[in-house]
């Protein structure tokens, strides 16, 4: 058994009036990615210069306006990134970059040195402030932990007073391990800071309240949020920003309820990279925004090559069922499944609506660049109405109902004996061989039809027996009619035509045509499937007689 005795639970906010219950999410937050920053650090390899500059091009094509570029005083590596964007003018104008610094001169010094002739920074300034944190790792109380972010806010402020520079320095401070610090002295810390930098409603300051490990449900943080926005003294002049992680896997719903809870603002990855577990995914929440008809702002309309760019760069792989991007979220496997979005789809082309309604299909797979090539699966749990979409879909066959019935079985025993799923020109090729291909011992070599009347046919037909031929004559009500009575007469076995059904595989003047039928054989009333294409519908129907007589006598 787990020794469950030995964790504590952390303290929790108590609010017995919360409003953050009440709002919706009805606008995008300011989004900063830390991907270079907080994701880089945690990959097993670093990006080299040249993978920091591909993701970075990726991040602006993306819409990213904030993107924290690294921590230049830690590594030589982050300091060159960081000239290298500034000295070759790769900042847009609109777009600021974000750098790390602790609380120490040295460190700050170089930071201000680094990001030195930029248009747009933030100097993104942080001490750990939890319990935990003040007693194992520093050793020291409250004051001396406040007195450290004091400090370290009045060197960067004294830093930009004195140094002439055209930057528009935008100042950001976090109490790392927020989630884990008291609520009051989270409160009186950051308070602290902002007393340092004075911010005002048009020059705000980042108070950013990390989840820096998810310790908590998702609804305590943000209790925890809507608790700091109302007792801070300085909620009109800060911006205040969420950076959760996903130690218990909720990472995403804890900045969404935060974003409930008053939050302007979102730091986070690409597909969740991170420490441990990773940061909160920005795309995941982006889209999540989007298919409740939230503009999200951010572009992810090319999923495919943020997923390339991404693996390429961090040598990390998204996983089959991440959401939204994994190559398998717009996938069915179930036979209900697949049959819903089937019937979705053509409810949507009837009615001609541009609002996505379809089963199982939260999004529009095309929103995000993905086609619809893999939503259809077809497996040992798929069901006669996915077999069907696939059928239609990439071949252009709309099979009757008692088809659909009974190449479901065949689909069934292919996928059962073999333990796998077929593609979709496997499962074409499989109702070819069964039902249209189906060509011995008797097949069609010529036939003509001789019209008596409106309705009285005769005709006159070679097939081949094995190869060989036999002339056979009949007649009836039309020409199919006519050609069952000549076979009927030929080979002694009365049957009839049970069903009949037909269209054009495609559009155009020289589009083949399909022909569906069911014989019904007199002596025992058993039903048989044949079909058959041809360029003439005629031809076609003769074709899927014998093609249904041949799977007769089998």
């Amino acid at each position: 058994m787990m020794n469950y005795k030995k964790y504590r639970k952390i303290p929790e906010v108590r609010m017995e009036k919360r409003q953050w219950p009440n709002n919706v999410i009805d606008k995008a937050p300011i989004w900063c990615s830390v991907d270079l920053r907080d994701g880089n650090q945690a990959l097993e390899v670093p990006m080299t210069l040249t993978q920091k500059l591909k993701f970075y091009d990726l991040l602006l094509k993306v819409g990213f306006k904030q993107i924290e570029i690294g921590f230049p005083a830690a590594s030589d590596t982050d300091y060159n990134f960081c000239r290298e964007l500034i000295d070759n003018d790769l900042i847009p104008d609109d777009v600021a970059i974000q750098v790390l610094t602790q609380s120490r001169p040295e460190i700050i010094e170089k930071t201000m040195e680094a990001v030195y002739g930029a248009k747009n920074v933030i100097i993104h300034l942080y001490n750990s402030t939890s319990t935990l944190q003040r007693d194992v790792v520093f050793g020291f109380g409250k004051e001396e932990c406040k007195k450290l972010a004091v400090d370290g806010a009045r060197m960067i402020r004294e830093y930009i007073d004195n140094n002439d520079s055209d930057t528009n320095y935008i100042l950001e401070y976090s109490p790392e391990s927020y989630s884990s610090t008291e609520p009051d002295f989270a409160v009186e810390i950051c308070d602290a800071v902002c007393d340092v930098w004075q911010p005002s409603s048009d020059r705000k300051v980042i108070i950013n309240l990390p989840e820096t490990v998810e310790y908590t449900l998702p609804n305590v943080y943000a209790d925890s949020i809507e608790y700091f926005a109302m007792n801070t003294r300085w909620r009109d002049s800060i911006e205040i920003s969420l950076h959760t992680h996903n130690d218990r896997g909720t990472g995403v719903a804890a900045s969404e309820l935060g974003l409930l809870a008053g939050a302007d603002r979102v730091e986070g990855t690409l597909f969740g990279n991170g420490e441990r577990t990773g940061n909160v995914d920005i795309i995941t929440l982006a889209l999540n925004m989007m298919m409740q008809g939230v503009d999200p702002v951010l572009d992810f309309s090319n999923i495919n090559e943020c997923i390339d760019i991404y693996e390429e760069c961090t040598r990390m792989v998204v996983e089959p069922r991440h959401p939204w991007a994994g190559k398998l979220v717009f996938t069915a496997f179930s036979g209900s499944h697949q049959d819903a979005i089937n019937k979705g789809k053509k409810k949507m082309k009837e009615r001609g609506s541009d609002t996505w309604a379809v089963p199982y299909l939260p999004i529009d797979p095309a929103d995000v660049g993905r086609d619809y090539e893999p939503i259809i699966r077809i497996n040992s749990q798929s069901g006669r109405g996915g077999v069907a979409y696939v059928l239609e879909q990439f071949f252009g066959l709309v099979l009757p109902k008692s088809f659909q019935r009974d190449f479901l079985s065949l689909i069934k025993h292919e996928t059962n004996d073999n333990s796998r799923e077929l593609l979709p020109q496997q499962v074409f090729d499989l109702f070819d061989d069964n039902y249209i291909n189906v060509i011995t011992p008797y097949w069609i070599s010529s036939f003509s039809e001789h019209s008596r009347g409106d309705r009285l046919s005769d005709v006159e037909a070679v097939i081949t027996y094995l190869g060989e031929p036999v002339t056979i004559r009949g007649s009836g009500n039309g020409l199919l009619d006519a050609f069952v009575d000549a076979f009927s007469r030929y080979t002694g076995t009365k049957f009839s035509i049970n069903m009949y059904n037909e269209h054009a595989m495609e559009q155009g003047t020289h589009s083949l045509a399909i022909t569906y039928v069911e014989i019904k054989r007199e002596e025992d009333g058993n039903i048989f499937l044949g079909a058959g294409v041809s360029s003439s519908v005629t031809k076609s129907s003769v074709k899927a007689v014998l093609c249904a007589y041949n799977r007769m006598i089998k």
